[in-house]
């Protein structure tokens, strides 16, 4: 089950990236997605740097959503 999570978490975060890149900006939702999903595989594997990373990512991409609407 973890593995399979790892895996379409970072499915989810290539495409979005690269769907961002090519200039789809609705993308960056399925790339924070694939971030949270990282976030809750690292927790479930107790691998702190990741959950940092993670953690540290998602919240710039929230952040930097909330300014593009509302700053």
């Amino acid at each position: 089950m973890l593995n399979k999570l790892k895996w379409f978490a970072t499915t989810c975060l290539i495409v979005g990236f690269g769907g961002v890149s090519a200039g789809f900006f609705e993308m960056i939702y399925l790339q924070l997605f694939g971030g949270v999903l990282w976030l809750i595989a690292a927790a479930w594997m107790r691998d702190v740097p990741l959950v940092v990373t993670n953690g540290v990512m998602t919240t710039a991409g929230v952040l930097g959503l909330l300014y593009q609407y509302f700053g």
